[in-house]
């Protein structure tokens, strides 16, 4: 039985470390180890649930498990486990997996050694007060130099490897000595009475078609069970608990959730909406005064339009949204239409991998064709008056006339690459207006570059690049540093002189005619030609900067005409024309959603 296990048994611990480096493996020897999955149900990265993370080999999602380990001092322990995505884009949800744990198990590929997300991890724990137990994973690889990579353990993130565990989590190889030290060296949960006022903490949701909102939650003081009347403590919504369960690692009824567990919450709340992650459960009859300290609130860094291309489906796409909100507390939406796209939502992001993947499962667990339109960020714009806009969106941009400054906002980069491509990739930043203000040498093959750039550059293939000019070997990790002024202006695309919101953008002035010319290059090959010749121009305060034309189709209308005066033909050719000048100013543009996607794919600095 659950309760059987005295919480001077329980370790919460979760698996931290850069993409790639082999968490999830990992986590699968653990759940081999520890007898929590048959044989027979047994895959590779069995919590990677989704079947976007098996395809693209990253965890997006958290995973929480709970096992049950028999000890070689011959103590029973539950062991509650929640694997953490490594990508820079889901830090969040790191910092979320951390607010539920004692302990954290920091893996470092042997072949990789520490990498930039590796660094910021470290800091994450240490912020939380967490005890970290440094793994060396993928020993057995040939040609790996283990002495190298404690030295950078020891000297990079300050954590002393006498007592480092070295694993191979695809063999199986010292994984038992692992799970051995994190009975060791991880603290258990503090006591608590049992009749102590119900406090569980919120750190995950999911929305469940048949019994409405799940809450992932860890118990800090009193018992939770079915039954139960709940109060959620932001909100002041009051349930009653249907089910509590543990993950053994799919959802398991259990009788009652103890202090130092964790575990799930089925209750009557059916609205999504009405569930914060961060919040504090407790019991009505038997309430906590003070809520648990959360965690703090992320704020998006980008910004995107996001519409359904079928404009009848809108009120499915809010209900999707909605429901996707409650699994990914990071992603924002309210409410904007658009001319060109109809009604739709103003989305944030914590990067460009989370907008590609919120995007991917809205078509995918939804079943929606949407159409995103560029990224932004937020620019504060002070107005002459003396008043400051927070713009995110290029449409709400007031007049240039009333502003007097815009400022963008900066981020402080940290990129470990090898020695010998530090000239290429200083030389991008310098493309992309950043600045390189600190290089550390990590060790004989490899620097870390700390810089500062604005977001704005970042946002579409930056990534790509630096994989491209390191050949892969560089990572990357960011921090928000503040905002500086800077010389951002609007650039316009006029259809059929008609502006496009949809394809507005904020760019810095120098880069202007550049975009402008790139945009209405890319329109002019993806919209398909009409019956009559379309202008496309980019614009920048009324004044053009670049054009392309989409010629027209053109019938012969002299064809059945034989013989006889010139003057015949020019009479048919002159009405075609009269009629094509009305046409044009009447007539349409239609534009596909392949030109909204190739847009959305440019990039000011490529």
């Amino acid at each position: 039985m659950i309760s059987s296990v005295p919480i001077k048994n329980i370790r919460n611990f979760c698996i931290i470390a850069h993409v790639d480096h082999g968490k999830s493996t990992l986590a699968d020897r653990f759940l081999q180890l520890t007898n929590t999955i048959e044989e027979r149900q047994m895959k590779a990265q069995v919590l990677d649930a989704m079947d976007l993370e098996r395809e693209r080999g990253i965890t997006i999602k958290c995973h929480p498990v709970t096992m049950y380990y028999t000890a070689r001092d011959g103590e029973n322990y539950q062991l509650n486990l929640i694997d953490t995505p490594g990508h820079v884009d889901f830090t969040y949800e790191v910092s979320r997996s951390m607010a539920a744990c004692e302990g954290a198990v920091l893996v470092v590929d042997a072949g990789q050694g520490v990498e930039a997300q590796t660094v910021a991890n470290v800091y994450l724990a240490a912020d939380r007060g967490l005890e970290i137990i440094p793994v060396i994973n993928k020993v057995d690889l040939p040609n790996v130099d283990i002495d190298a990579v404690k030295k950078q353990i020891e000297d990079i993130l300050a954590i002393s490897m006498e007592n480092g565990i070295l694993v191979s989590a695809k063999s199986g190889l010292g994984v038992q000595d692992l799970l051995e030290s994190v009975i060791k060296r991880i603290p258990p949960p503090k006591e608590s009475a049992v009749d102590a006022p119900v406090r569980a903490l919120v750190f995950d949701s999911v929305y469940d078609e048949y019994r409405g909102a799940v809450s992932f939650v860890r118990v800090v003081d009193g018992i939770l069970k079915a039954g139960d009347k709940i109060i959620l403590m932001q909100k002041g919504t009051k349930s009653e608990l249907k089910e509590v369960g543990i993950f053994c690692p799919k959802q398991k009824p259990v009788d009652a959730l103890y202090p130092g567990q964790v575990g799930y919450l089925v209750a009557t709340i059916k609205e999504p909406k009405e569930i914060l992650i961060g919040d504090t459960i407790t019991c009505v009859n038997n309430r906590a005064e003070k809520p648990l300290h959360g965690f703090k609130e992320v704020k998006p860094m980008v910004f995107s339009g996001l519409y359904p291309v079928n404009t009848a489906e809108y009120e499915k796409f809010v209900h999707s949204i909605e429901k996707l909100c409650l699994n990914d507390s990071a992603f924002t939406h309210h409410p904007e239409s658009s001319v060109a796209l109809g009604f739709g939502f103003r989305c944030g992001f914590l990067g460009l991998l989370h907008m590609e993947i919120v995007q991917e499962r809205l078509h995918r667990e939804f079943d929606i064709d949407i159409i995103g339109t560029h990224p932004s960020v937020i620019y504060k714009v002070y107005l002459k008056d003396g008043t400051t806009l927070e713009i995110d969106n290029p449409v709400n941009l007031p007049d240039m006339g009333r502003i007097d400054y815009i400022e963008e906002p900066l981020i402080t980069s940290f990129i470990i690459c090898l020695n010998e491509h530090i000239g290429d990739i200083m030389k991008m930043i310098m493309d992309r207006r950043g600045e390189v203000t600190k290089t550390d040498s990590i060790d004989t093959k490899r620097v870390m570059l700390t810089s500062t750039m604005p977001l704005n550059e970042i946002l579409t293939d930056f990534h790509d690049m630096l994989k491209s000019v390191s050949r892969g070997y560089a990572s990357m990790d960011y921090e928000y540093s503040g905002y500086k002024r800077s010389n951002i202006i609007k650039l316009d695309i006029l259809l059929n002189s008609e502006v496009i919101d949809a394809f507005s953008v904020l760019v810095h002035e120098d880069k202007a005619v550049y975009k402008g010319r790139q945009i209405c290059k890319i329109l002019k090959d993806c919209i398909p030609a009409h019956m009559f010749q379309i202008p496309v121009q980019a614009a920048i305060n009324k004044t053009i900067i670049a054009r392309e034309t989409i010629k027209s189709f053109r019938k012969d209308v002299t064809a059945k005409l034989y013989g006889g005066d010139i003057t015949r033909k020019k009479k048919v050719l002159e009405k075609q024309k009269e009629g094509k000048k009305r046409m044009k100013q009447f007539g349409s543009v239609n534009v596909p959603q392949k030109a909204f996607v190739a847009v959305l794919k440019s990039d000011s600095s490529d």
